[in-house]
């Protein structure tokens, strides 16, 4: 499926519709180079889930945790991880087969440990469609590709 945004707030409000529509042990990737707006569409799908607190990038911690949403939400943002191993470190696995809804920033850094199935999703921005457009993919993975 192929979504396109024309700007930050449709963007947070497609998160928001798929964090509302979340279920416990899915996983989202979540993909795009900086400055296309993976921290709006995070915050959203943070709201869908009831989650109130603010919610920021966990660039140099790995993972957050959100526990007081309808269901527990993990955040996790990989761009800094020099080894895969490094994930077994912070219990990544846990996380994921866990009971809350697990997004991953940069997943393809990881590519090898994800789980499946999951929904990887894509931002990507499109400077000719203006300033704020985004086309936002969104692909089930229901086997190794």
């Amino acid at each position: 499926m192929i979504l396109e945004t024309k700007s930050p707030e449709e963007t947070f409000s497609v998160g928001r519709r798929m964090g509302e529509k979340a279920h416990p042990g899915q996983v989202f990737t979540l993909m795009g180079d900086l400055g296309v707006g993976k921290t709006v569409f995070t915050k959203g799908l943070a709201k869908g889930l009831g989650i109130e607190e603010p919610v920021s990038s966990p660039t140099f911690t790995i993972v957050q945790v959100y526990e007081e949403g309808r269901i527990p939400f993990y955040h996790f943002d990989v761009y800094r991880i020099g080894d895969v191993e490094e994930m077994d470190e912070i219990g990544f696995e846990e996380y994921v087969m866990g009971d809350g809804v697990s997004l991953i920033e940069w997943a393809n850094l990881i590519e090898e440990i994800l789980p499946i199935p999951r929904t990887e999703i894509t931002i990507e921005k499109d400077l000719e469609q203006g300033f704020s457009y985004r086309k936002i993919t969104i692909e089930e993975i229901n086997e190794k590709k």
